[in-house]
């Protein structure tokens, strides 16, 4: 039997570099806003060319690992924030051919319950966030995309009030693939905009009584009339989504 294998892949040495300051970072050796040492000690340390450390830094860069401040020449660790983390997701699921029904189905299942812990972990500060989006939305702005961006608003003000980074992150992606799907809709049905604002009032009513089932209850309505709205519109739930 004759038996084939594949060849052996070699790493770059600048992966190799990033890979060894990452895992670093990852496992909280450096933190955020430490320093690291200049490009020249690091190529000593790892007996590389000074381009290969270079090279590893765009690639820690790009990866929101590491950033330099202005002004300064030395790389300082940081952290992705929730948005850039989510944007990959959002690319990824736009190149999958994901569709209008299966971001609100995603929305169905997460919205709802997040709400829930949002009225029982909510401060003030959040209260006048999620008012204060609520109130964007209301103010009265006609133009397509202000509202579909208040309206996404909302539901980040709300993510926000739960406290946990887990549930933001995963909120975030389906918020930046309602907007161009909210786009399609929202000028298509009459009174979308009039029982958004009725669903954020009763939302925002129930996060300030710490009403968890009123919360959840108004949120998981809120996410029905979004698929109303597309059966309204005519919009085919198969079709799939393009980022804007």
């Amino acid at each position: 039997m004759s038996v084939e294998f594949d060849q052996i892949q070699i790493e770059p040495a600048y992966r190799k570099v990033a890979s060894a300051i990452g895992g670093r970072i990852l496992d909280r050796t450096l933190r955020e806003g430490d320093r690291l040492p200049p490009e020249t000690e690091l190529a000593r340390q790892f007996g590389v060319n000074r381009s290969t450390v270079r090279e590893a830094f765009r690639e820690l860069e790009s990866n929101g690992l590491v950033t330099r401040r202005p002004g300064s020449k030395l790389m300082t660790v940081s952290r992705p924030q929730h948005f850039a983390i989510a944007e990959a997701v959002t690319r990824g699921l736009v190149l999958h051919d994901v569709t209008f029904i299966e971001v609100w189905e995603g929305l169905r299942l997460l919205e709802p319950p997040l709400a829930e812990i949002a009225s029982r972990a909510r401060t003030a500060d959040d209260l006048a966030q999620v008012a204060a989006a609520a109130a964007q939305f209301a103010s009265g702005n006609t133009e397509t995309g202000a509202a579909v961006h208040r309206a996404a608003e909302f539901f980040r003000s709300v993510g926000r009030a739960t406290h946990n980074q887990v549930l933001m992150i995963a909120q975030e992606p389906l918020l930046q693939l309602l907007e161009p799907s909210l786009q399609v809709m929202i000028d298509k049905v009459p009174q979308a905009r009039a029982r958004i604002m009725t669903a954020q009032r009763k939302i925002s009513e129930a996060l300030r009584e710490r009403d968890a089932d009123g919360a959840r209850t108004w949120m998981a309505r809120h996410i029905r009339d979004f698929r109303k709205g597309y059966e309204i519109a005519g919009i085919d739930l198969e079709l799939r989504i393009t980022a804007g």
